[in-house]
């Protein structure tokens, strides 16, 4: 396997299933009703709505990056607040992010495996290790996600 295929998989595997270390983003997603979604069970943290939210902004953040364009989110952008609490609302938050993962996904798969070393538009760092990160900074979230859930259920 290429360094671009590894990258791809694992991206794949945070976000569809099938990891190692336990549930993807939409495996823990996949029951959260909206109630549930917008609920704070642990004071002072972000809702489960919230870090989808906010996972969904990254996807795209990273995708606009891979296409040349240096961008970071305001903070409005960064965490965005849930404004419709509603079960529709909540359909399309899901709907935004897996049109977002899809997206970045298409762009790691169109990318040349000689671009990974190339520093990111307006940063300091490789296409290589951003691409890692953005795995990795699902996953946290994920990880967030899955004990605000279990906080909701005790």
């Amino acid at each position: 396997m290429t360094a671009l295929s590894i990258i791809a998989d694992n991206l794949r595997r945070s976000f569809e299933g099938d990891a190692w270390h336990g549930p993807a983003v939409m495996e823990i997603l996949k029951d959260v009703t909206a109630r549930q979604a917008a609920a704070r069970p642990i004071a002072d943290a972000h809702s489960v709505w919230e870090l989808v939210l906010h996972v969904t902004t990254w996807q795209s953040i990273v995708t606009r990056r891979l296409k040349g364009e240096a961008c970071v989110p305001s903070p409005a952008e960064n965490f965005p607040k849930v404004r419709d609490k509603s079960a529709a609302a909540w359909k399309r938050t899901l709907a935004s992010l897996r049109r977002r993962h899809d997206e970045l996904a298409a762009a790691v798969a169109a990318l040349a495996e000689s671009r990974l070393p190339e520093i990111v538009p307006g940063e300091n760092y490789t296409v290589e290790f951003m691409l890692h990160g953005v795995i990795q900074h699902d996953l946290y979230h994920a990880g967030q996600m899955a004990l605000l859930k279990k906080a909701l259920s005790a």
